[in-house]
């Protein structure tokens, strides 16, 4: 019996051996693989001398609003480390908390992609965008120095960022990204820029196709967008990026060389008809002051208001009046000071309510109108901000059917 208590014992020391040693052999291996973790987060890949980083510019497409004015992206090339990543800053996910909430708001936060290149680059040729690559003159040093805050930026805690459509996207990164990098040693020389354009003026030009879009942005955004842009301030598109590059240059050893080293074309896109698409809203409107012009001579000749027709465009207006107000003190749209609220007048939404009670200040209320909207188009060209030409007939409509609502009540 006392053998057995004591093989027994024996048995359970030896247990308790096999598994301490076993627990301390477990500790080691997990310390082990945390150094190699560790040593792999610290010290990032070397870029061989064959590598080369780069700006890629992808041309626009009108099939979207969003694709009118093109692309930019890095592209970190390594044939001996088998690299060759787009680096896109353009990357936005629908499933990051509140979404849509923020970009109602204007709180857009974009985030760095990285993927292969030739998956990124093969996208913009079946859509059919030019693809040029600027391959940046950098020394060992420098490139290294570039990759590794690429690589840093691509991390989750740092991938994010807040965007804006003119000062902070994908395109105003590529600049943003050198000087941060660099800093004074790179200098972008914008003296090549002969032009005189506002960034909505700058909008314009790549929207030639998309009447309605152009429509909308000039709507929305207020005369925040109307000052001059500064040459650094063009390269919030991107084919003034790769225009500025050309004309950029950086330190090395002291002297200031190009910053471009070469240039690629990697595909020039195919001649192709604009997409087809509504009629232009300059003809729509004018339809509409043209109505609008008949029935107030109508009604002028018979005593007698078309009230269905103002309930409508008293309704849209006022509907719009109350957006653009919401877009000016509710989000961060660059939609403040928006001269658009001229026309349309958030207070318009009561006028068809209004058409129930016949209350007696509604008579001055429409001289009002009608005398805004006259001032609106007589000062047109020297308002702060510059307005759509096809809201004109808009203006037109209003100052029309104010007038003659005036006219008839002050008459009855």
């Amino acid at each position: 019996m006392l053998q057995d208590t004591r093989e027994k014992y024996r048995l359970d020391y030896r247990n308790v051996v096999i598994f301490r040693n076993s627990f301390v052999l477990m500790k080691k291996l997990l310390f082990l693989l945390f150094c190699i973790s560790f040593a792999g987060y610290s010290q990032p890949v070397k870029l061989s001398e064959e590598a080369t980083i780069s700006v890629i510019t992808c041309g626009p497409w009108q099939g979207e609003l969003y694709s009118a004015f093109g692309h930019s992206a890095f592209r970190v090339y390594d044939p001996a480390q088998d690299i060759d990543d787009a680096y896109n800053y353009g990357v936005f996910n629908f499933d990051q908390p509140n979404f849509y909430l923020n970009f109602t708001r204007g709180f857009m936060y974009y985030q760095l992609g990285v993927y292969d290149y030739k998956r990124f680059r093969d996208v913009y040729i079946y859509h059919n965008r030019y693809i040029h690559e600027q391959v940046l003159n950098l020394t060992q040093t420098q490139k290294q120095k570039m990759y590794e805050f690429l690589q840093w930026n691509a991390l989750p805690e740092n991938e994010n960022y807040r965007y804006n459509y003119f000062y902070d996207n994908c395109a105003t990164k590529m600049p943003g990204v050198l000087r941060l990098t660099f800093g004074d040693s790179v200098v972008f020389d914008g003296s090549y820029i002969k032009t005189d354009y506002s960034i909505r003026e700058l909008t314009d030009l790549y929207l030639e196709n998309q009447p309605w879009g152009d429509l909308g942005i000039d709507i929305g955004l207020g005369s925040e967008i109307d000052k001059k842009a500064t040459p650094y301030e063009y390269m919030f598109l991107p084919d003034y990026v790769e225009s500025g590059l050309d004309h950029a240059t950086i330190k090395q050893n002291g002297v200031f060389v190009p910053l471009v080293k070469e240039k690629r074309i990697v595909y020039e896109e195919r001649a192709e008809d604009a997409p087809k698409g509504l009629p232009h809203p300059l003809y729509i409107f004018s339809f509409i002051a043209l109505i609008a012009g008949i029935l107030t001579y109508r009604d002028w000749k018979k005593k007698k208001l078309s009230t269905w027709f103002d309930a409508i465009i008293f309704i849209v207006t006022g509907l719009v009046g109350v957006m653009l107000s919401f877009l000016w003190f509710g989000t961060d749209h660059n939609s403040a000071y928006n001269y658009n609220l001229l026309w349309a007048l958030p207070t318009n939404l009561i006028v068809p309510i209004a058409f129930i009670r016949q209350p007696a200040w509604l008579k001055k209320y429409f001289l009002v109108v009608a005398v805004i909207a006259v001032l609106t188009l007589l000062l047109w060209p020297m308002l702060p901000q510059k307005l759509n030409i096809a809201l004109a007939p808009i203006v037109i409509t209003i100052a029309l059917r104010g007038f003659i609502q005036y006219k008839l009540r002050k008459a009855s």
